[in-house]
């Protein structure tokens, strides 16, 4: 049962990520070779794979259990239990406000360009190359509104993703349906039914009462496969043994378990823990922990952070400290984004900002967690807190491109509050929102904001009285 990709494929990828992981990898790729599609010589050599150990000399110690993420993080003052800020009913409104409306901006902006040419780039030019080709070639650099549909970069073999033309300048009249905004849906109906009271168990029947098949990609469809194996739909209750068998759903011919698809998911319980970085980041690993492992894991833990800090905070910088203070400094994901940070600080303009995060981090996957979150914190830097100027940076920089548009977008959201965001940006999205879920095919994006400040108030409460007993 391969799932995303067939076996070979996902074979040769998890050859990749036990290296990225510390392992010693050499030769597995001629063994590979030799396999053909043979799947039980395929599977023998997958399972030879996860028993490696990291190698003595890798220096890095990267946990996936919270416990363990906890006492690996940096020394350094954190909001706990209920501790959030007193703001004006009206201020929060205009925030949650903010925070769905930026998110949904700055993914609508990356969501036509997530194409091969603007991810991985193409005629020896870097994926944020391509993007500035394109807006050149439709006369519309630098990038003040959205992906004009047309552009004489065609003429070069650069294209858009032809399913997302509901997105571009010419016609986007709302908020299309994507799987980095379902996710946000998602976190908001898991807190509506069950506040604080819930765990990956819960993500995993989440996701098969509300997600098809094809709505989930990589990391999510090896981990909704696995699931199904272990549930049996008539009696929907936990098995004693959960806590036994959840390392196998996250890991079980899981290649993609450090990429992106967790950091996405993490912006609806973020906005449940507004003003509370380590609730967040720990909401964010109950949901995380579901698909991912290590760095995938510390990826949302660290957008999360950063969202809920955004809430009560204006400066990028301490935005993105909060996130970090979230993670195991020990981890690969905080060297990474200790270097985006830096060059950030340093970068002139914008295209040196992103031809240098590209230079740095081209080694990973296009939509693995590191190199775009290193993105989106070194966008948020230079973005001095510009809205315009965050979004429209993450999305140059290539690579996941409405991923990153969609968290810069959801934290500077947060940050400003609705009614500072340019309308350029908000109004042609007509406060309207198609999730291709239940409920939400369409519905108004005024109306997501309202839901979210409802939850925070109820976890609020709850996390203050849990602190308090």
């Amino acid at each position: 049962m391969a799932g995303w990709e067939k076996l070979s494929r996902l074979v040769r990828r998890e050859i990749i990520q036990r290296g990225e992981e510390g392992c010693a990898v050499i030769g597995f790729e001629s063994r590979l070779a030799q396999c053909g599609e043979d799947e039980a010589k395929l599977m023998a050599l997958y399972e030879e794979l996860s028993g490696l150990e990291p190698m003595p000399d890798f220096p890095f110690d990267e946990p996936s259990d919270l416990a363990g993420i906890r006492a690996l993080r940096p020394d350094a003052d954190r909001n706990r239990g209920g501790g959030v800020p007193d703001l004006s009913e009206a201020v929060w409104r205009d925030k949650f406000l903010g925070a769905w409306s930026g998110r949904l901006s700055g993914c609508a902006l990356g969501k036509p360009l997530e194409s091969w040419p603007m991810m991985g780039g193409t005629n020896g030019n870097p994926g944020w190359r391509n993007v500035q080709l394109w807006f050149e070639g439709a006369d519309a650099w630098p990038i003040r509104g959205y992906t004009p549909q047309r552009s004489r970069a065609e003429s070069e073999h650069i294209h858009l993703a032809p399913w997302c033309m509901k997105s571009t300048r010419e016609q986007i009249r709302f908020m299309e349906s994507d799987d980095d905004v379902r996710y946000t849906v998602l976190g908001l109906l898991m807190l509506e039914e069950n506040g604080l009271d819930w765990d990956a168990w819960d993500i995993g029947k989440l996701w098969h009462s509300r997600l098809t098949f094809q709505q989930v990609c990589t990391a999510e469809t090896q981990a909704y496969l696995n699931f199904t194996q272990l549930t049996w739909r008539v009696a929907p209750e936990k098995p004693s043994d959960w806590a036994d068998k959840i390392d196998w759903v996250r890991t079980h011919l899981n290649p993609y378990r450090e990429w992106i698809g967790a950091q996405i998911r993490a912006d609806g319980f973020a906005y449940g823990a507004a003003g509370n970085p380590e609730l967040a980041a720990e909401l964010a690993w109950r949901d995380a922990s579901f698909s991912h492992v290590k760095n995938g894991i510390y990826g949302e833990m660290f957008a999360a952070a950063m969202i809920a800090a955004a809430f009560t905070e204006t400066d990028p910088e301490r935005i993105v400290e909060a996130g970090l203070r979230e993670i195991p400094s020990t981890s690969r994901l905080a060297r990474d984004i200790a270097r985006a940070v830096d060059i950030a600080k340093d970068a002139k303009d914008q295209i040196e900002l992103v031809d240098r995060i590209w230079e740095a981090f081209k080694h990973y996957d296009p939509v693995h967690t590191n190199n775009n979150a290193a993105l989106v914190a070194a966008a948020l830097i230079h973005s001095g807190g510009d809205f315009e100027k965050g979004i429209t940076t993450a999305v140059l920089g290539g690579w996941d491109t409405d991923c990153n548009g969609a968290t810069v977008g959801s934290i500077l959201g947060a940050s400003l509050g609705a009614s500072a965001l340019p309308a350029s940006w908000i109004e042609p999205l007509n406060d309207t929102f198609y999730a291709d879920l239940t409920g939400f095919d369409p519905i108004s994006i005024s109306a997501c904001a309202e839901r979210s400040y409802q939850v925070f108030l109820r976890i609020r409460e709850q996390a203050a009285t849990l602190a308090g007993s």
